[in-house]
């Protein structure tokens, strides 16, 4: 009974159980008051497919990333393990994939053959990798680890806490949320119709780590003189690498499914034996290689074309306290949605196009859903890739010796919409909880003219730029409903020598 239990298969579903149930666990920690210095970003830094990226795009390997290495040099020599016993967006996939299979009535093995179409995802990996070359990372938008991460951020964890509150204390809103709540749902169903489809044709990382299992040390091989061609180990192969035939081990997930369901015993993991069989070779279309290419490098300057928060359109981008400057910034964020999921006032949002196409995804602060916590610097204590610098308090307060508070932004009135400028109506509340110290809003007396003939006295409210930290709480508790009448740009903030009210000449 203990020997039937410690199979592959069973020791590869243990792991995988583990390692998704990690991934959900450390997810949930990223949460403000449950961060104790756990590594919530693991699975981010064991991703080789944004080291890569963001290597090709900086030039510079973060520190954190370096830990992907750990995948690649056991790649090397195990194959591709990571997609079956560790990746939680493959892990969830081959779960679907199962429960699918069992309310389909289809030829198992004909599904689990090998096609042309999963050659896709060396394409795809081809067109990030060319824009990462020349500078723009959008890996992120099919990278399997921020992909899912995202997904749960912003989607997953809020829904499941709808009505519930078990998550979090106040229902976290994120625009964008059911779209990518709804992509997540289509690459789960696309089960349906072919199993594991997402890390079949689509993964890029998949496709990389296929690539550094070419030639793995150790490797699942046929004994061609027990083999007699039933095709069975197809029946829930994880990769459609055909283990009944010439394998492709670029393809093989190492689910060591084929082990346990050949009646022969002929197939094994190890170090190939005499009679093993043939290995086919990553069969990929040059022409598609070099159309994949072409498409990077086209799409590259229509995306640099569109507006970003570089341009005067984009001053309405605001990022999190600790990000560098917006071009570096582009070219760091994975767009992973950690920051998101960890900012206690669910400021931090997934942008639209508001960022531009480059910025689909990243982070920006919407000032009228959260604001910037005066004491918060948890933002940049996950990010995995350095698009956020890790801050203490005392920096982001401009506590230090000879040191300025971080400034994301400007607060500025709409005379037109503000009670006290606009309609005679006293309201202070701006002022009461603006943070900083002095305080960066103040009043000044106006005695006006009421339309009956008398005379009031009122408070109307100004904003001092200098001290004026852009951390938006005037914007979010402002009382009209619609759109505020002060609102923050990210005029002025401290990452950028450009990005200010009246250049320096």
């Amino acid at each position: 009974m203990i020997r039937r239990f410690f199979t592959l298969r069973n020791i590869r579903r243990t792991y995988a159980v583990f390692f998704l149930s990690l991934f959900v666990l450390l997810l949930w920690l990223t949460n403000f008051g449950r961060m104790k210095g756990y590594e919530t970003g693991l699975f981010l830094e064991l991703d080789p497919l944004a080291a890569l990226a963001s290597f090709l795009t900086s030039w510079t390997l973060y520190k954190g990333l370096a830990l992907s290495l750990v995948i690649v040099v056991g790649t090397l020599f195990l194959g591709r393990f990571f997609c079956s016993w560790i990746c939680p967006m493959g892990i969830v996939n081959q779960v679907a994939g199962s429960l699918f299979s069992r309310l389909r009535a289809a030829d198992t093995v004909q599904l689990n053959s090998w096609r042309a179409l999963y050659n896709l995802k060396y394409y795809i990996l081809v067109f990030f990798l060319l824009l990462a070359a020349f500078g723009s990372l959008q890996t992120g938008l099919l990278d399997p680890i921020p992909f899912i991460t995202r997904a749960f951020a912003v989607s997953v964890f809020p829904g499941a806490n709808y009505g519930q509150g078990w998550l979090y204390l106040k229902q976290p809103l994120f625009q964008g949320g059911t779209l990518l709540g709804l992509i997540f749902l289509a690459v789960i169903f696309a089960n349906r119709f072919v199993p594991r489809f997402w890390c079949r044709a689509v993964c890029p990382l998949g496709a990389l780590l296929g690539l550094f299992s070419f030639r793995p040390l150790l490797r699942i091989w046929r004994d061609v003189e027990l083999c007699t061609d039933c095709k069975k180990c197809l029946a829930n192969c994880h990769g459609g690498c055909d283990p009944h035939s010439a394998l492709r081990y670029t393809e093989c997930h190492l689910c060591m499914n084929c082990i346990e369901d050949c009646p022969e015993n002929a197939i094994h993991y190890g170090l190939q034996g005499p009679s093993s069989s043939v290995q086919m070779p990553l069969d990929v279309s040059r022409r598609r290689l070099i159309e994949s290419a072409l498409a990077g490098a086209v799409l590259y300057p229509v995306m640099k074309s569109t507006i970003s928060s570089g341009t005067t359109a984009g001053h309405q981008v605001i990022r999190p306290p600790g990000s560098i400057a917006e071009g570096d910034f582009l070219r760091r964020c994975i767009k992973c949605g950690e920051c998101m999921k960890v900012c206690p006032t669910n400021a931090i949002q997934p942008a639209l196009f508001e960022a531009g196409l480059e910025g689909l995804w990243t982070p920006v602060l919407i000032s009228r859903i959260g604001y910037c916590e005066y004491n918060c610097i948890l933002c940049s204590r996950v990010c995995p890739t350095g698009a956020i610098t890790p801050l203490t308090v005392e920096k982001k307060l401009g506590k230090g010796p000879g040191q300025k508070p971080l400034k994301i932004g400007t607060a500025f009135y709409d005379r037109g919409r503000c009670l006290p400028w606009a309609m005679n109506i006293d309201c202070i509340v701006c002022e009461e909880v603006c943070p900083t110290s002095p305080k960066a809003i103040w009043f000044q007396d106006f005695e006006v003219q009421l339309r009956d003939g008398g005379t009031k006295v009122l408070k109307r409210p100004f904003v001092d730029p200098k001290l004026c930290i852009g951390c938006g709480i005037c914007e979010t508790k402002c009382p009209i409903r619609d759109k505020a009448a002060v609102r923050v740009t990210s005029i002025g903030e401290t990452r950028s020598t450009t990005n200010q009210m009246i250049l320096k000449s």
